[in-house]
């Protein structure tokens, strides 16, 4: 069979920090395109979750496919949308993996951030051809000769390359289109080459099971066929083949170079893993595509009902989610001030909080989430080791050889006048300085390893407020290292509470167990009887307040007579405060487990 229809295919991603106007911009190229009808078109088409409509940001990447005549031919173009931020960095590998070039945008006014140095970093590495676009020409504080020469420093790639545009006003759209087809190259390919595709993404419907969106290399996809996924070993017959025009359309068959989607009856979505490689079960490829890797949280939390009636409902939400979102982990988990909840495992803070948003929005659940945690490993003293992502399931410091963290390099860009303080807050949160480059005159980017759970707590929002919000940051993950951490327990009236456990380095321990317990004194409604609340390592108290005893009036009825009466009475209630103290339990509020969030404000 012929492989020239490849010379008319362009698959292109649209990569930029968060609002730089990548959704924007890819609205107006559907616009020109007549992909989606004008009675149909609304800002950010492709982003259809409420929760990026209201963000502004793209959390799942889409793809569509677009007609467009250029030199009297007609080409077909994938375009797939990648989510920004930096909790989806897997996401925008898999989606750049799957094409051969990108358009780099970069907004007119804020010029190159820490987001779009990192995913263009993914691109180069990936060898895609890159076409930078300067977005929001229209501002008046747009600097575009600024801009230009920032890509050309930073990037290394030609200023004079950068098309201007305005995606708001429809600027520049037709020479960004004619630029994707002259500059990204066709796809490579042989249509009679055994069968190797993409596994970009995957999404649940309740009628037709799992819909897999795939990158088809070599060979052809077509409904009837035997299919194996080579990381699971597993196979299937598909049933449906088609495209994204962004709804769905069944075409006869997906040929090398095309994007699209499959059907093959898979009931669930743990059946198919992100990355993989799907091959003919009769005449298979020898080799997968590169790049495969399971998705790995990294930030995990408890979440719990507040009425425990909901616990079922939570578990049926938490399985609805993960069918339409992979990077979800859960396991039930048990505690004795929250009961019956499941610890979570999240890509990072921005991927939890919506996932709580979605569970307390679309499933109508009431939850307390505990503080966010990191996974420790723990070498043991009988030298095996264990990965632990909560402080109640640490072993007995006794057993404990050592326990290592998860580092992240850490690159911040900021505007020179805050590059003190922005050192002094790294510093403070046990930061490793690497080195500074002055990427401007005005603007230097820090670069820091950083241990993860200093950055997961309030490190962004410390980060804006520093910087009066100009700074920008990303991270990858790079090992795990020793450190000297100390797991410190919360005791109220005594008793061990297990959700308001932390871990923390040796030097902070004291200072966040006192800023803990002076919090809760203030949320722990007071009792008939002293409540003492403790902070504790192993069994030594580091930190204690006492909420003092409510006072009954027990003198009200004594109008007058001898001293010896009121003293009697006195006596009496002293002794019964002293068996209530004995037997006395307490109702914790949620807002107690809120202020653990809220230690280092």
């Amino acid at each position: 069979m012929d492989n020239k229809y490849l010379t008319y295919i362009r698959n292109f991603s649209i990569i930029a920090h968060i609002d730089h106007g990548k959704s924007t911009l890819a609205d107006r190229i559907l616009e020109l395109t007549n992909t989606i009808e004008k009675r149909k078109m609304k800002e950010q088409f492709l982003d259809n979750m409420d929760l990026e409509r209201e963000r502004g940001i793209t959390i799942k990447a889409k793809a569509v496919q677009l007609k467009y005549n250029f030199d009297n031919k007609e080409y077909i173009l994938n375009l797939i949308d990648t989510p920004g931020h930096v909790d989806f960095s897997y996401e925008v590998s898999r989606s750049l993996s799957s094409t051969e070039g990108a358009l780099l945008v970069v907004d007119a006014s804020q010029g190159v951030e820490a987001q779009t140095m990192a995913n263009a970093y993914i691109a180069i590495n990936l060898n895609l051809t890159l076409i930078p676009v300067i977005n929001k020409i229209d501002l008046k504080n747009a600097d575009i000769e600024k801009t230009k020469k920032q890509i050309e420093e930073l990037l290394a790639i030609p200023g004079d390359s950068a098309i201007p545009s305005s995606a708001k006003e429809g600027k520049g759209i037709k020479e960004i289109l004619d630029a994707i087809i002259e500059r990204i190259p066709p796809p490579k390919g042989d249509i009679n080459k055994p069968l190797k595709a993409l596994i970009m993404d995957a999404q649940f419907d309740y009628y037709k099971g799992v819909i897999i969106f795939v990158r088809v290399y070599e060979g052809v996809i077509k409904k009837g066929m035997k299919i194996r996924m080579m990381s699971s070993n597993t196979e299937w017959e598909i049933s449906q083949v088609g495209i994204f025009k962004p709804e769905m359309i069944e075409i006869d068959e997906l040929k090398a170079g095309f994007v699209g989607f499959l059907v093959a009856g898979i009931k669930s979505i743990n059946d198919v893993k992100i990355g993989d490689t799907i091959t003919d079960s009769k005449n298979p490829t020898i080799n997968p595509l590169p790049g495969f890797k399971t998705v790995k949280p990294m930030v995990f939390c408890g979440l719990f009902p507040t009425n425990t009636e909901q616990y079922n409902e939570l578990k049926e939400s938490l399985q609805k989610l993960k069918l339409n979102d992979a990077s979800l982990f859960f396991e039930p988990e048990s505690s004795d001030a929250l009961g019956f909840g499941f610890r979570c495992g999240f890509l990072g803070l921005l991927h939890m909080e919506i996932i709580q948003e979605r569970l307390e929005r679309e499933y109508k659940l009431n939850l307390i989430a505990t503080a966010p945690n990191v996974e420790y490993k723990i070498i043991l003293t009988n030298n095996e080791f264990i990965l632990c992502d909560s402080p109640s399931k640490f072993p007995d410091f006794s057993k404990i050889e050592k326990i290592e963290e998860p580092y992240v390099k850490l690159s911040i860009i900021t505007p020179k006048n805050f590059v003190g303080n922005l050192m002094q807050l790294c510093q403070e949160r046990r930061g490793l300085y690497i080195t500074t480059e002055y990427i401007s005159a005005d603007r230097a980017i820090l670069i820091y390893e950083m241990p993860l759970a200093e950055i997961i707590w309030d490190f962004y929002d410390k980060l804006k407020s520093q910087s009066r919000g100009y700074a920008t940051m990303d991270y990858e993950i790079i090992d795990f290292r020793p450190g000297d951490l100390q797991k410190v327990d919360i005791l109220v009236n005594h008793e061990r509470v297990d959700s308001l456990s932390f871990i923390t380095h040796k030097s902070f321990a004291y200072r966040k167990a006192k800023a803990l317990v002076e919090k809760l004194k203030e949320v722990v409604p007071r009792q008939l009887f002293a409540v003492p609340i403790q902070g504790a390592i192993g069994g030594s108290i580091i930190a204690r307040e006492t909420i003092p005893a409510l006072r009954k009036n027990v003198l009200a009825k004594c109008y007058g007579g001898d001293i010896t009466r009121k003293r009697k009475l006195l006596e009496k209630q002293k002794e019964g405060k002293k068996r209530m103290k004995q037997i006395g339990s307490l109702e914790i509020p949620q807002e107690a487990f809120l202020a653990i969030l809220k230690i280092d404000q």
